[in-house]
């Protein structure tokens, strides 16, 4: 295992030979449309819990697994993409994995409590498959501005998830079908998706060839043997506890201070519309610099200080919280998977190395909201989960100073 400096060539270059269905602008609007997928479904079912829990009599901590068990299965789904692209391409392998994802959706409202935790696993691991998938491909098809296009699909990302949360409920007075037929619409967008994907699948048929002949970069050896690799992992794992953790309490958190439910889901709305600022400039920004190690840094100040306002003035500060926490996790989600981008040689490399970050993050990130919790129920309380928070952020701000070197793995 070598770490270089980033700006030395470890690779050949991989070959792209455009084609009519391959025009850069149907790849921009295919990398779009998934990206639209990739948090929608998971934040479309959260106003609707309390539905489902009430459809199946599910307890409080049944009803927390609907949104723990895809983030647990992202973590576990991770490793394996790399060799799947390897063996069957990055193209196939993002067409199978969205419409593996909406076929999760479907039978994550089948009139069973099995289908329903089953759509979970599901959608957990198509999740994961386009998680690690799409550094590769942006690495691959933008070399010179693989930052940018991280920015651009990591807002995507929040955008699907702000257009899922906020229309869900609408959705389902709309429709008439209850929870089942507002979450199974979803599935709609991501038969978009596979249509719009498929020119990719036809153009990566086409270049075989030029592939074989110059091969986009081999596997770095001994990636889990990287300290630059752990770092990129700890950072997106500790930035990915804190993103989950206040997504699945910070309302909650409000109104036990004392704030009308309907202020604290619009200081909510706000927390979730600033992220995608944040997600859309940070990995910009982090694509102008050789070294990002004051941007992480930074981030991971924001996010403490936004915990802070929480911990001491959680109602009279709450909309100064929601607006630093919205830069802060937008802004460590781009940056993380920029650094999967930038901390990589190869499409090969990229790959390997988001599916090594995401399986280390989406498993840490999947014991925070749970954790919260029972902390929360075992001293009543929410200022030893707060405090905690804190000190990840502290682990978080180590991890990024080490993950933003100039350095490749």
């Amino acid at each position: 295992m070598t770490i270089t400096r980033a700006h030395q060539p470890v690779v050949a270059p991989s070959v792209r030979t455009r084609t009519t269905l391959a025009h850069p602008t149907l790849l921009l609007v295919g990398i779009v449309l998934v990206a639209l997928n990739m948090r929608a479904c998971l934040a479309a079912i959260s106003p609707m819990v309390g539905e489902v829990q009430r459809t199946f009599g599910l307890s409080a901590t049944a009803s927390g697994m609907i949104t723990t068990v895809p983030v647990l299965f992202q973590g576990l789904g991770a490793p394996l993409t790399p060799r799947l692209t390897r063996r069957f391409g990055a193209e196939r392998v993002v067409l199978g994995a969205v419409l593996l994802l909406g076929a999760g959706v479907l039978l994550r409202v089948l009139p069973s409590v099995a289908a329903l935790y089953a759509g979970c696993m599901v959608i957990g691991v198509a999740i994961a498959i386009l998680n690690v998938s799409m550094p590769g491909l942006v690495k691959r098809e933008f070399p010179d501005r693989a930052a940018t296009m991280t920015g651009v699909y990591s807002t995507t990302m929040l955008v699907g998830a702000t257009l899922a949360a906020g229309v869900s409920v609408p959705l389902e007075k709309v429709l008439g079908g209850g929870w089942q037929a507002s979450l199974g619409a979803w599935s709609l967008l991501a038969v978009v998706a596979a249509v719009a994907w498929l020119p990719q699948v036809l153009k990566s048929g086409q270049e075989k060839a030029a592939v074989a002949a110059a091969p986009a970069g081999r596997p770095v050896e001994g990636i889990w043997r990287s300290p630059l690799a752990w770092q990129i992992s700890l950072f997106m794992g500790i930035s990915s506890l804190l993103v989950y953790t206040l997504v699945a309490w910070m309302p909650t958190i409000l109104v036990d201070h004392g704030m009308d439910r309907g202020k604290a889901g619009l200081v909510f709305a706000f927390f979730n519309l600033v992220q995608v600022a944040g997600a859309f400039l940070i990995p910009l920004a982090a694509g102008r610099m050789t070294r990002q190690r004051g941007l992480a840094v930074t981030m991971v100040a924001l996010n403490a200080a936004g915990i802070t306002v929480l911990l001491l003035a959680p109602v009279s500060g709450a909309w100064v919280a929601a607006a630093v926490l919205g830069v802060a996790q937008g802004g460590s989600l781009g940056l993380a998977l920029a650094f999967i981008v930038l901390r990589s040689g190869s499409a090969a490399g990229a790959a390997q190395l988001g599916g090594m970050s995401q399986a280390v993050g989406y498993l840490v990130a999947a014991a925070g909201p749970v954790g919260a919790g029972a902390l929360h129920q075992a001293t009543g309380g929410w200022n030893l989960p707060l405090t905690l928070l804190l000190a990840f952020s502290g682990v978080a701000a180590v991890a990024g100073w080490g993950a933003g070197r100039n350095r490749t793995v």
